[in-house]
Order: C-alpha cells, then sequence, then structure tokens
C-alpha cells in the first residue's frame, strides 16, 4: 500500500532533504526509522526538496509498504527512531495515483526576518537577522510585481535543474509584528532558491537601497546576475503543501504570521 506522512524537521544539521554522498540529509533519516517499522526497506518521496539549513513544519512524504501497520503506529513507530530534531506528524493510506511531489497543487513558503539592531541568540537558526530597518510597504509593491505565471531565471539558482524557469506565483504577503517581518509565499511550485532570492530583492528594497519597480526590472532580465542577495538559508521554512481533496490527507494551511514561529 502506499502512505503519505506529515513531518516537520529543524534543517540546521542536515544538508537538505535529498540522501548525500557526503553528510546527512533528512530523506535518510526519515527512511532509516520506516524501514525500522516496516522491517524492510523504505523509500520516501518528499513534496520539496528543501536546501541545506531550511526547515519544513509541513513537509509531505509518501511511500510504499507491504508492512500492514495503523496510521497510529506509523507515526510513533518512526517518531521512536527519528532524532530529536525530525517529527512525524500524521500518516493516511493514500491511493496508488498519489505523489508527494507530483500531486501537489500549490507550496508556501515562510521567510522569518529579525529586523532590529541587535542579533537574537535564540533564533540563530530560525531567522535572518536584518539591522537595518526595513519599510515594509515598498516591499510589498515590490512583490505585486512578482504575481502570476512568469519567467523566474533571474530567481534561480545557477545549478537548478528544473526542466522549465515558469512558475506561477499565487500571493506573496509581508507582514511586520514589532521587530519580526515574515515573507511568506505560495505558488504552484519554486525553482532552487527561488523564494530566498526574492527575499533577497525584497530586503533591497525595504533597506531603501533599491526602488520597487527594481524587481520588475529583475524578473524581466531572467538573469540571475541582475538580482541581490541570496537570503540565508536558516530563515526559510516550508509551512504548507496544498493537495485535491479527494486524497483525504489532514487540511494542512499555514498559520497567520502573528508570531515569530517558523
Amino acid at each position: 500500500m502506499r502512505i503519505a506522512l506529515g513531518i516537520e524537521y529543524d534543517g540546521t544539521a542536515y544538508n537538505g532533504w535529498q540522501r548525500q554522498d557526503s553528510g546527512i540529509g533528512v530523506q535518510e533519516r526519515v527512511e532509516e526509522a520506516l524501514s525500522a517499522v516496516a522491517d524492510a526497506p523504505v523509500e520516501a518521496t518528499c513534496a520539496g526538496r528543501t536546501d541545506a539549513g531550511v526547515h519544513a513544519s509541513a513537509q509531505v512524504v509518501h511511500f510504499d509498504t507491504r508492512a500492514e501497520r495503523s496510521p497510529r503506529n506509523w507515526v510513533l513507530g518512526a517518531n521512536s527512531h527519528l532524532p530529536p530534531d525530525v517529527n512525524a506528524l500524521w500518516a493516511v493510506p493514500v491511493p496508488d495515483d498519489f505523489h508527494a511531489r507530483y500531486s501537489a497543487r500549490a507550496r508556501t513558503y515562510r521567510y522569518l526576518i529579525l529586523n532590529r539592531m541587535t542579533r537574537s541568540a535564540l533564533w540563530r537558526d530560525r531567522a535572518w537577522w536584518v539591522h537595518r530597518a526595513l519599510d515594509v510597504e515598498p516591499m510589498r509593491a515590490a512583490a505585486a510585481c512578482l504575481i502570476g505565471e512568469h519567467d523566474f531565471s533571474a530567481f534561480r539558482a545557477a545549478g537548478c535543474q528544473a526542466k522549465t524557469p515558469r512558475r506561477e506565483v499565487r500571493a506573496i504577503e509581508i507582514v511586520r509584528r514589532g521587530d519580526w517581518v515574515t515573507i511568506e509565499a505560495t505558488a504552484n511550485a519554486f525553482l532552487q532558491h527561488m523564494v530566498r532570492n526574492i527575499v533577497g530583492v525584497l530586503a533591497a528594497v525595504g533597506t531603501g537601497e533599491r526602488p520597487p519597480e527594481w524587481a520588475a526590472a529583475v524578473l524581466e532580465s531572467r538573469d540571475r546576475r541582475e538580482g541581490g542577495i541570496t537570503a540565508p538559508a536558516h530563515g526559510l521554512t516550508l509551512v504548507a503543501v496544498e493537495y485535491p481533496p479527494h486524497f483525504g490527507l489532514p487540511p494542512v494551511r499555514p498559520s497567520a504570521p502573528d508570531a515569530p514561529i517558523p
């Protein structure tokens, strides 16, 4: 049977989701835990291949198994074999045509910025510290230029292996709460480093280094060299993956960005 599994993880200690020739990927830890529960090798496929240092509060994976376990036993059994920084949230039997990656309609990432004069000891692995003041209104104007389906070549990593640079960005929400600024982006899919590169552009606009219309110019250039810096990985969290309702997965929605919680 095929099982869908919801997981969360702190990506600080990992070289991204995928199994690695050197270093450890989250996938390796998840597969080891599931294989122990199934008493047989298990391979897991994820909804979003997060990079090194990126976190997830709502990653979704699927795996095939002949082992008969209840959803509760998959979750509790996996957690008994997972390290403290990776955790299974739920398990649901799904049809064979379900695919964690290809069945997803949309993904939402949240980027967290601590915008104050001093850094944080407690949030050093979860938020990007920007000491220069950020004005969110110009940032919102710049973000509006990126909504819709576009060629996002200027926002993709040089080593991105996606077949096409076209993506549909459905929403970018920017909210300030005290010293915290959250940037939440939803799209049908994202290119490698796409959210982090968008955040880099928006931050340059927010500090006044660039005008809001610069975001549109970067987009039109289709040239990564025209963009700003790539925001650090540790501020980014995968917070939601949307699937058609007939698969019966738990409703996962990004929580309101009213607190600095990834």
